[in-house]
């Protein structure tokens, strides 16, 4: 029988044995377990198996119902390429520790320790700062990690414990002061570093949720999803930070034939997206409202099917580099396709398609300029952008025609798109 790799925690102290490293990953399942953030975990998985163990930093679903542990447990009983310890975030309520145990423990590894804290609900329990003075008390714990997901008083955020239960921690921990080597955390859709009470403070939320802004200084486009490893280097205990590639995990796309079957997955789902859009536009034409919603709201579960499925297979570039990637199609469909196949079309007396490619066209070189300003992200200046509903094209800036130059379809129908302001 092949041996469990999420771990339940039945010992308030366990003495895992010889682990000279572990990596943390934070926030994996709580904005939920779809497809799309669960390829963010496999991969935060794949690289923490590069560790001895993996502790998850708190919010490993959306809620704490059966039916959602018992997800993330066959998901990580799957994936996980070492043991995985969890502690309990604010959304791991009800079952909790009917599937991972104890709240309050301490993994005593030869040559560093581990206290995990629950502080869920913004208030560390007695019995785990019991625990931790019990631990940093013992002889032969020379370094230790205090884990906990909420966040102490900083100088990043203010989503954060109180300074009252920040002291119930310095209090418990003052006597052995120089063991603690890092004060870990999660809580936040990002990451930061800092420094309390002298000791290293890092906050790591980066393993499935979407990455957020945090302040001005932390923002979202300069976070990836990421881990943390700490490990033992000629006696000191380090810590590296380790971004997840965005074209990482992909065991699905190693197979031939599911990654076939993938593929014809999503060009079905996406048809239908269409499909539905199209029906629901010609409901509201007609005064059926409700119907025409009704055909909206399937055709948005069609296109998060198919970005479900999408993210299976989809290898993107990183981020910062991922704009530019997009420019070549665009300049293929206007530069060669479109126009072929508008000679096409034209040479066998076929005007609505010849319509329909020529004015493709026309957009896909908006397209394609708007991108290349694009590329440079920091200083992209559109901030409003029009698309004609009518054939498809593009404008940009604040100032728009009265008409459509490609169709002639009048202003007041101009479908707006503003970007938001942070």
């Amino acid at each position: 029988m092949s041996r469990k790799k999420m771990i339940k925690v039945t010992e308030s102290v366990t003495r895992p044995g010889r682990i000279r490293s572990m990596g943390v990953i934070g926030d994996p399942g709580c904005e939920g377990l779809g497809t799309y953030n669960m390829k963010v975990y496999a991969g935060a998985l794949e690289e923490s198996g590069k560790d001895d163990i993996t502790l998850i930093a708190g919010d490993l679903v959306p809620a704490g119902t059966r039916h959602h542990y018992q997800m993330i447990q066959e998901l990580t009983e799957t994936l996980a390429e070492n043991e995985v310890y969890t502690l309990r975030g604010n959304h791991d309520t009800g079952a909790y520790t009917e599937y991972f145990g104890l709240k309050n423990y301490a993994l005593l590894a030869d040559e560093f320790a581990v206290v995990v804290l629950d502080n869920a609900v913004r208030s560390f329990e007695e019995e785990g700062l019991t625990l931790l003075k019990e631990v940093l008390s013992m002889e032969d714990v020379e370094r230790v990690i205090i884990a906990f997901h909420i966040p102490v008083p900083n100088h990043f955020i203010q989503n954060c414990v109180s300074e009252e239960e920040f002291t119930r921690l310095k209090n418990a921990f003052a006597p052995w002061k120089n063991k603690v080597k890092y004060l870990l955390c999660g809580h936040v859709h990002s990451r930061f570093e800092d420094e309390v009470e002298g000791i290293p403070l890092i906050c790591t939320g980066g393993g499935g949720a979407m990455i957020e802004d945090v302040s001005r200084e932390i923002r979202a486009c300069d976070v990836e999803h990421h881990i943390v490893h700490f490990y033992m280097e000629e006696g000191i205990l380090k810590y590296r930070i380790a971004d997840l590639p965005e074209d990482g995990y992909g065991r699905e796309r190693g197979d031939r034939v599911l990654r076939r079957k993938l593929e014809e997955t999503v060009q079905g789902e996406l048809l239908a997206h269409f499909k539905y859009l199209m029906f629901a536009d010609r409901a509201e034409r007609r005064g059926m409202g409700r119907i025409a919603n009704l055909f909206r709201a399937l055709a948005a579960s069609e296109y998060y099917h198919a970005r479900s499925f999408y993210s299976v297979l989809d290898c993107p570039a990183p981020f910062a580099e991922s704009v530019k990637t997009f420019v070549p199609g665009e300049e293929f469909e206007y530069e060669h396709l479109y126009q072929m196949l508008v000679e096409y079309a034209k040479s066998h007396q076929n005007p609505l398609a010849e319509q329909a490619y020529a004015g493709a066209a026309s957009a896909e070189k908006v397209h394609a300029s708007l991108l290349k300003q694009a590329s440079d992200m920091e200083h992209f200046a559109e901030e409003t952008i029009y698309v004609c509903p009518v054939c498809g094209y593009v404008m940009a800036g604040d100032a728009a025609p009265e008409r459509c130059p490609v169709c002639g379809g009048p202003k007041k129908q101009y479908e707006r798109y503003e970007s938001q302001a942070l």
